[in-house]
């Protein structure tokens, strides 16, 4: 009979000691309940005693959690439709608060936190062109809502949001065929400009070739007439100096010029006075 109670007390023991004795790891955290009101609102981690059926422990994940949000529409500054997919990463800073605000519940925790992240968004992303979202601000974009989120999730959930990042960004199907030709009109209208500006260019650089070039012609004929007016002045002047060293030689000399040019053709015919002073040379010539 002692044997059994002793065995009996040696199990009551090991019940209570199980149920009064409890561990905490590093990745963990931990707050403890007495009768469901919490008494200690951050249990660091280690081996800790609690008083059986009396105080609760509640144990949470620390390490990094992610929420995945759904898919969400937001309007752009261009009053354009976007699809964004994005998701979340958050960890555990306030295990007290987190208990009092979701009641240790990590789905509510991720649904508040995604609230918050489409409002953050719808903000964001309202306040930007299509390009800046898809391209040109969004880690800007990202890392605004991330601080954003920090200012209140910390006071509000107990959670730090460590990133924020879209996954995809897509137009809606019902938008997408109107934006391309939008975009498509845009782009033919930016074309149309630039070939005007550029017909506009080509027209205004041969419209001054063409004056160069007359100008240009005319700067050379004016050269060229008075380069030939040089050269025939100097032939004058070489034309007068030798007629004035022997003007019979001279006056010969065009008369034998003269002759060649005037019966060089056989079928013109000259009526000339005989005693006319043009055969002169050549009377002179049968003479002799």
């Amino acid at each position: 009979m002692k044997n059994f109670i002793a065995v009996g007390i040696l199990f009551l023991l090991i019940i209570v000691a199980g149920n009064s004795l409890f561990v905490i790891r590093e990745t963990e955290r931990a707050v403890m309940l007495r009768f469901g009101e919490l008494v200690n609102n951050d249990i660091e981690p280690g081996l800790h005693v609690k008083i059986p059926w009396v105080n609760t422990v509640r144990i949470f994940d620390a390490r990094i959690q992610t929420e995945d949000s759904t898919p969400q529409r937001f309007l752009t500054l261009e009053q354009k439709f976007l699809e964004v997919d994005s998701y979340a990463k958050w960890r555990i800073i306030d295990v007290g608060q987190f208990y009092v605000s979701t009641r240790g519940n990590v789905a509510a925790a991720g649904s508040l936190l995604a609230a918050r992240i489409n409002d953050g968004l719808r903000d964001q992303i309202g306040n930007r062109t299509l390009q800046e979202v898809v391209a040109g601000e969004r880690d800007q974009l990202m890392e605004s809502l991330k601080n954003e989120l920090n200012e209140d999730t910390a006071a509000d959930i107990g959670i730090e949001v460590i990133d924020v990042r879209v996954k995809r960004i897509d137009l809606p199907d019902d938008v997408r065929s109107s934006v391309y030709q939008r975009m498509i009109a845009q782009r033919n209208e930016e074309a149309q400009d630039h070939r005007s500006r550029g017909e506009e260019l080509a027209i205004g650089i041969r419209a001054d070739a063409n004056r160069r070039a007359v100008i240009y012609e005319a700067e050379a004929y004016r050269d060229a007439e008075q380069v030939r007016g040089e050269g025939d002045a100097a032939a004058t002047g070489i034309y007068a100096e030798a007629y004035n060293k022997d003007p019979e030689f001279f006056a010969f000399t065009r008369s034998l010029n003269s002759y060649r040019e005037a019966f060089s053709s056989k079928g013109d015919v000259l009526l000339l006075d005989p005693k006319s002073d043009y055969f002169k040379y050549l009377k002179n010539g049968i003479s002799q």
